[in-house]
């Protein structure tokens, strides 16, 4: 990997990062469903003019039904639910949370593609998952204000991510990055704004929630998928991959400076669980064995 991608893959993984911290601020002043469409429409507001000088209308047009699929599973349903768990859990646990996504991954192109799951992944799906409930098995209250749902919120976005990726491989093979892209977001806004405008706040949101939006939406998304989509095209999807260990990284960071949000030994160990397991599922610990062999 060249020190140029290596940059944009550090650079990518703090504003992925950046979004639980937007979330945390955004969150409570416009509500799940509001704040998400607000974030979606901006990024296709964003992505859209990119999308008209690359001459990408015609081939947008041509799947817009599979694109409605891919905004529902890559935005909309994750961007709600991140959005409601970000009103009762920290930035740095719903991150760590969030890196469950490659688990759910292989788990649905499993069941979904009838992808092979040698023993080496199945180990890893069985670790990962044990550090989600080691993580939950202290927080996860379903009480009137409790952890529970919002922990649940988080696993049930990353399961929409994990089914988004089968999806896109078995119904947008061949379609550009900046198609997808783009069209995900405005087919997500398609979805979600009727909700947005419905469940408006009767209270003007103030300043820091607006930067919130315009952070989610331009930083988190529209920024970051050109970011990923380029990674993806010069470093491969492996390598890339390697951008879910680093994101609660920057989530732990920024929630500790401007959130005070404290970093337990807790979170650590079920952190440390959860990126193991991942790393035995994308491959990277089997490429990391066979590389020091072959050195001498």
């Amino acid at each position: 990997m060249k020190a140029s991608d290596l940059a944009e893959l550090v650079l990518l993984a703090a504003v992925w990062g950046a979004s639980f911290l937007f979330l945390r601020w955004g969150a409570p002043a416009f509500g799940p469903m509001t704040l998400a469409g607000l974030r979606v429409l901006g990024a296709a507001l964003f992505l859209l003019p990119i999308l008209v000088h690359q001459q990408g209308l015609g081939e947008l047009r041509r799947c817009w039904r599979q694109m409605l699929g891919l905004g529902l599973l890559t935005s909309a349903i994750p961007f709600v639910l991140f959005s409601y768990a970000a009103l009762s859990i920290s930035a740095g646990l719903s991150s760590i949370l969030n890196a469950t996504t490659p688990l759910w991954g292989a788990l649905v192109a499993f069941v979904w593609l009838s992808q092979r799951l040698d023993a080496m992944r199945v180990l890893g799906l069985l670790i990962g998952f044990g550090g989600v409930v080691f993580l939950a098995w202290d927080q996860a209250s379903f009480k009137p204000g409790g952890s529970g749902w919002a922990i649940l919120a988080c696993l049930a976005a990353t399961l929409s991510y994990g089914m988004s990726a089968s999806f896109t491989k078995r119904y947008l093979s061949g379609v550009s990055a900046m198609t997808q892209a783009a069209g995900s977001q405005l087919a997500a806004a398609v979805w979600l704004m009727p909700f947005a405008l419905w469940f408006w706040p009767s209270q003007m949101p103030e300043t820091r929630a607006w930067i919130s939006v315009a952070g989610l939406a331009l930083l988190c998304s529209g920024l970051a998928y050109i970011l990923y989509f380029r990674l993806l095209q010069r470093v491969g999807p492996t390598n890339a991959l390697a951008v879910t260990f680093l994101i609660p990284v920057f989530a732990l960071l920024w929630g500790g400076l401007f959130l005070g949000e404290a970093l337990t030994m807790h979170m650590l160990a079920g952190c440390a669980i959860v990126f193991l397991g991942t790393a035995l599922v994308v491959g990277l610990i089997k490429r990391a064995q066979r590389g020091s062999t072959a050195a001498p």
